[in-house]
C-alpha cells in the first residue's frame, strides 16, 4: 500500500497523512504579506486539488495574513478539509514573537481565527505552550486549557490539541480534556519525542512534527545528502519519507510558497526507504 493512501484520524475526521503548513505563505520571517499573493493563493488551491485535506495555520502568522489567504483561496471550504490552528503567541509591530497566554488573550485569538478564516467553529485548536519559546518547558497549562475548554463548551472549538509540550503536560492535559493531537519539534536530528510518539500511537492520537528538516537553520548532514542523491530525491523528500515510515500516527505539514515545491513535498509519499537506508538515516540523530 502506498503511503499516499494512508490516512489517520484527527479529531473526528480522517485526514491524509501528508498535509500542508501555511506558515510560509506570509512574508519573510512569517511577517507581513507575501511577495506574490497570486502564487500563495495558487499553492493553497493546488494543495487541495492534490488531495491535501489537513491545513495547519495560525492567526499569528502574518499576523492574520495566512488565515485571510486561506479564506480567499478556499472558502467555502471543501467538506473534508480540516483546518488546524494554534493559539498562545502574538506578534508586535516589529514581528517579534511574544506570549499571548492569558485566558483573555486565548479567547481573543480564537475569535480572530474564526473571523479571519470565515468559520463558525474551529476543527482543532492547538494550545502552543509559551512557558518557553525555545522548546518545551515543564509547568502547568491548566489555566490556558480551562479557557479553551470553555470555548469548546460554547461550541467555538471542536477539538483541543497541544504544541511545544512535554509528555507530562500531555498526560496532565488528558486528565482535563481529550487531546486531539500533539505538535512538537521532531526530525532526523531532534528525536527527543520518540517515546511520546509511541505512547500517542497506542492511543490513536496523531503526532504532528514541525521543522522536518531542522527549521530556520536546515539540517546539514552528509548521510542525508548521500541518501537523497542515491534515491534521486531531495533532502526534504527523504526527511519527510523517514517521518512517514517512523510511525503511522505521524501527520506531516510541510510548508512552501512554491507550487513546484508543493508537488515535490507531496511526492515524498511515494518514496519507500529500505531498512538499510532507515538505519543509515537513524544514525544522524544518535549523536545529537
Amino acid at each position: 500500500m502506498s503511503h499516499s493512501a494512508m490516512t489517520y484520524p484527527l479529531g473526528d475526521r480522517q485526514v491524509s497523512r501528508l498535509g500542508y503548513g501555511a506558515m510560509q505563505l506570509a512574508g519573510p520571517g512569517v511577517f507581513g504579506p507575501p511577495k506574490d499573493e497570486a502564487r500563495a493563493l495558487q499553492v493553497l488551491r493546488d494543495a487541495v486539488a492534490a488531495g491535501v485535506n489537513h491545513i495547519d495555520t495560525s492567526d499569528f502568522y502574518g499576523p492574520h495574513i495566512t488565515n485571510q489567504l486561506i479564506r480567499k483561496a478556499l472558502h467555502p471550504y471543501p467538506q473534508d478539509l480540516v483546518l488546524v490552528t494554534k493559539v498562545g503567541a502574538r506578534r508586535d509591530e516589529k514581528g517579534n514573537w511574544l506570549s499571548a497566554f492569558t485566558p483573555e488573550e486565548l479567547t481573543r485569538a480564537v475569535e480572530d481565527n474564526l473571523r479571519n478564516l470565515g468559520l463558525e467553529v474551529l476543527d482543532v485548536v492547538n494550545l502552543r505552550s509559551m512557558l518557553s519559546v525555545h522548546g518545551p518547558k515543564e509547568g502547568s497549562l491548566a489555566p490556558q486549557l480551562e479557557a479553551l475548554i470553555r470555548l469548546k463548551e460554547r461550541g467555538l472549538i471542536r477539538h483541543i490539541g497541544l504544541s511545544n509540550v512535554t509528555a507530562q503536560q500531555v498526560a496532565d492535559a488528558q486528565k482535563m480534556t481529550p487531546v486531539a493531537c500533539v505538535q512538537n519539534l521532531f526530525n532526523l536530528a531532534n528525536r527527543k519525542d520518540e517515546a511520546l510518539i509511541d505512547a500517542l500511537a497506542d492511543q490513536q492520537i496523531p503526532y504532528v512534527p514541525f521543522f522536518p528538516l531542522g527549521g530556520f537553520s536546515p539540517l546539514q548532514s552528509e548521510q542525508l545528502s548521500q541518501v537523497a542523491q542515491e534515491l534521486k530525491a531531495t533532502t526534504l523528500q527523504v526527511a519527510l519519507a523517514w517521518l512517514l515510515q517512523r510511525s503511522p500516527n505521524i501527520l506531516l505539514i510541510p510548508g512552501t510558497s512554491s507550487p513546484d515545491h508543493l508537488r515535490e513535498n507531496l511526492a515524498s509519499a511515494q518514496l519507500t526507504l529500505s531498512p538499510d537506508v532507515v538505519a543509515r538515516l537513524n544514525s544522524i540523530g544518535e549523536k545529537a
